[in-house]
């Protein structure tokens, strides 16, 4: 429904609180959502998409340099087309073909980033570090993205300064500038006051044409920093270190084009491998690297999991589920991106767990949700306490971002009759045709768009 729809709504007599209530239920009929049957066990194999958070820094990559990069897997999601949007925004050509995307940044022609586009996708505000490097500016909104907790750009700021850029913050919108003729950054030694993923990725970015050597100290260790380094290495960049604490950038003048592949998401394989776990199945998710996924693996086999690795993927067998406690950290500690998902599993453990998020403080959000659906849970400050149920209870229920709406998918697996699980528009920012994978291995659920329904049964009529 429009806002002009809504206004327009004649209002009866009644208390307002009882429109306002009509009004919300209109517009809660007209949303798209999955409908869940839980309680079928699943088997067979699930295919794990690029991974969309490699996928991203990746294409804001192109930037630094005039000739076509070419990459390959990667995922068709909302917030890939996003970036796209924003590189086309900027200059920048983008066409996929199948599974690969072709990014030409010849004609990159202005360094001020949409407002729109960064305040709907944080991923977006990479940019700022390659079109520094490249073109001496760059004018950036502030990120938005999902709303799970403060993710300031701090770090961001203070190692482009420390590399010579002018930066100023006002109005929401970050300008950098890089005084002197030459428009290039100078190579610098950065320590991040934490390992901050966007901040390293954004840092080797500019780094990578900068003059002289940088050394980024307490860089993020994630496999998507090492994915960057070897596309940037791919470039002629020059970059060792990546995957540990320290990174060090040598600059070069000039990077060309490149052909890579992007790594399998490891999120999305950890969503996989629960989805099994959840519904006490057996499945092989693939293609996997163990190694991304290792503090997850550890906890699925202490819940009771049985994993075995073959090289391409994983195999996970679950039929009894133990409660285990889990505290989010960084790489290589347990990914704040599947503490939500984990929640799930664990409401339906044997016990009681606990689970303590250390990365952002509102990514609890999920916990009420699951309390709807039956779940024993409750909450101290940024640590929730599971005592594990014998069956969850369908119900419609909400994702709140990304990785909770993955949850709600999860838990709908489980629980006992038919759920209903909106927030759409945060689950297609991470996981591609997610119903479509869980359909081709038994899973009752499909995609309802009520509009279109609405659109067919109207033409019928007519």
């Amino acid at each position: 429904m429009t806002l002009a729809a809504v206004h327009s709504t004649p209002f009866s007599t009644a208390h307002p609180s009882e429109d306002i209530a009509v009004v919300a239920q209109d517009h809660e009929s007209q949303r798209s959502y999955l409908r869940l049957t839980g309680g079928r066990r699943l088997s067979g194999e699930l295919t794990v998409s690029g991974a969309k958070n490699s996928a991203l820094v990746l294409m804001a990559a192109c930037l630094l340099t005039r000739d076509t990069i070419r990459l390959r897997n990667v995922p068709p999601l909302t917030d890939i087309a996003g970036m796209a949007e924003m590189l086309t925004s900027l200059g920048g050509k983008v066409q996929r073909s199948a599974d690969a995307l072709e990014l030409d940044g010849a004609e990159i022609h202005t360094s001020t980033a949409p407002y729109e586009l960064v305040n709907s996708l944080r991923a977006s505000f990479f940019c700022i570090g390659p079109l520094l490097a490249r073109m001496g500016m760059a004018k950036v909104p502030l990120p938005g993205g999902c709303q799970i907790g403060t993710r300031p750009v701090v770090e961001h700021v203070k190692g482009l300064k420390a590399m010579g850029a002018q930066v100023t913050i006002e109005h929401g919108v970050v300008t950098a500038v890089v005084p002197g003729r030459s428009h290039r950054l100078s190579g610098a030694r950065i320590h991040l006051d934490c390992p901050s993923v966007g901040a390293t990725e954004t840092l080797m970015m500019a780094a990578a044409l900068a003059d002289g050597e940088t050394v980024i100290e307490n860089a993020a260790q994630e496999p998507e920093v090492v994915d960057l380094a070897g596309l940037l290495l791919a470039m002629g960049a020059r970059i060792r270190g990546a995957g540990t604490p320290t990174i060090t950038i040598a600059g070069v003048e000039r990077l060309h084009g490149a052909d890579y592949g992007v790594i399998p998401d490891r999120i999305e394989a950890g969503t996989l491998l629960l989805a099994a776990a959840i519904t006490r199945s057996a499945l092989r998710v693939t293609p996997v690297i163990p190694d991304h996924l290792s503090a997850v693996l550890a906890k699925l086999e202490e819940a009771g999991c049985r994993i075995e690795r073959d090289g391409l993927g994983l195999t996970i067998e679950a039929s009894h589920i133990r409660a285990v406690d889990l505290r989010t950290q960084p790489f290589p500690g347990f990914p704040t991106d599947l503490q939500a998902p984990f929640m799930s599993l664990l409401a339906t453990a044997d016990g009681t767990s606990m689970v303590c998020e250390n990365i952002f403080e509102n990514r609890l959000q999920h916990v009420a949700e699951l309390q709807r659906m039956g779940a024993s849970i409750r909450t101290q400050g940024n640590t929730a306490f599971l005592d594990g149920v014998a069956r969850l209870s369908a119900a419609p229920v909400q994702g709140s971002d990304l990785r909770a709406s993955a949850a709600m998918v999860l838990a709908g697996l489980a629980a006992e009759g038919v759920s209903q699980v909106y927030g759409l528009e945060y689950l297609d920012r991470g996981y591609a045709g997610l119903e479509h994978k869980l359909q081709s291995v038994g899973a009752c659920i499909e995609r309802v768009d009520p509009a279109q329904q609405l659109g067919a049964n109207q033409a019928i009529a007519a």
